[in-house]
């Protein structure tokens, strides 16, 4: 076994943004928390857009994670992702506690990132949520048919009482998970804490930034002019049926075992899966993955190695450690690319 081969836990990687937050970070991962740091990126090989290299994790060492891969992407993501993915780890991962509202605003989908950014990936993205205020709810997509001379006109007049009433919305709880697929304009109420998934991008195109502290004229369009950013936006109407089939309700992750987090649209983007070993160990299969305890005291280990974690640890999982076990007493997440046979889009 090399050095390299294996549990790597990951020091805090958490920083400031345009809204409040971050709090609930700190007392998870024992880090700086808030006010203005809402978010935390776990494992991160992306670079926040504009700021290289801010967004990237550091390994214990001082490396860079996604130097680390490069020099042996064979060990951390195994032949098998390599030849359908190359040495891209296919996805991002972060920590979002929000201390006020997000703006309405929406990711690019791949074919948009491609012709107008040049990019391989737009910003499909999760959420699981671990804590909720009561009734807490989100808007996921228009509730009507629109425009885009509607939705431009919006966006011109800064109306964001029409832009959140447009929305459909949906009450979240602890335990919920969610897919959002790219294009579908959204909001997250204040309050509400997850841990997100998303396509390796941070690409994101304000349709409102009132009361934030963001110039979104200047840096809500990706550098684009809105002209062109909002073709990005999909104006199809989304019932809540619709939103039933994004959504994974928290009573279906609850038992004990292995269960996959999110709905299987997510499956060519990224999965999740939810390990509760809180009655007996869980075993896992090797691939690189992004492990956020939640919950107890114990170990993770495989057939050469073995680590001490605890709740608000996150630790790096190579795929060349092999099979592993998520030991009894912890509740974890496990935060994975998608397979190399996947297939299929997500909407």
């Amino acid at each position: 076994m090399t050095k390299s081969e294996t549990f790597s836990l990951l020091p805090v990687n958490q920083f400031d943004h345009f809204y409040r937050g971050g709090d609930r970070i700190g007392a998870l991962r024992h880090g700086p928390g808030g006010p203005q740091r809402p978010e935390e990126w776990l494992g991160s090989t992306t670079e926040r857009f504009g700021q290289s290299p801010a967004g990237l994790s550091t390994l214990a060492d001082g490396r860079l994670l996604r130097d680390a891969i490069e020099a042996d992407p064979q060990m951390w993501l195994g032949s098998a992702h390599i030849e359908r993915y190359g040495s891209s780890v296919e996805v991002l991962v972060k920590l979002l506690d929000l201390g006020q509202r997000l703006p309405v605003h929406l990711h690019p989908n791949r074919a948009f990132a491609k012709e107008h950014l040049g990019l391989a990936h737009g910003k499909t993205e999760a959420w699981y949520v671990l804590d909720a205020p009561p009734g807490a709810r989100v808007g996921v997509g228009f509730a009507e048919q629109m425009s885009l001379e509607q939705v431009r006109t919006w966006v011109g007049n800064r109306d964001s009482a029409a832009l959140l009433a447009a929305l459909r919305t949906r009450e979240v709880k602890p335990g919920d998970a969610m897919l959002v697929p790219a294009g579908l304009p959204h909001t997250v109420q204040d309050g509400v804490f997850v841990l997100e998934l998303q396509e390796p991008t941070d690409l994101s195109i304000l349709l409102e930034w009132a009361d934030f502290a963001v110039d979104g004229e200047k840096d809500g369009h990706l550098d684009l002019g809105f002209d062109i950013a909002l073709q990005a936006v999909d104006l199809a109407a989304v019932s809540d049926s619709d939103l039933d089939r994004l959504v994974v309700p928290a009573e279906q992750l609850q038992g004990s075992g292995l269960h996959s987090v999110f709905p299987a649209q997510a499956d060519p983007y990224f999965r999740a899966q939810r390990l509760n070993a809180q009655i007996e160990p869980v075993a896992v299969d090797a691939g690189f993955a992004i492990v956020l305890v939640l919950e107890g005291h114990g170990s993770l280990t495989s057939r050469d190695d073995a680590i001490d974690v605890r709740r608000g640890d996150v630790v790096l999982v190579p795929h060349g450690i092999g099979d592993w076990v998520c030991g009894a007493g912890l509740v974890a997440v496990a935060c994975r690319p998608p397979a190399a046979e996947a297939t299929g889009t997500a909407r």
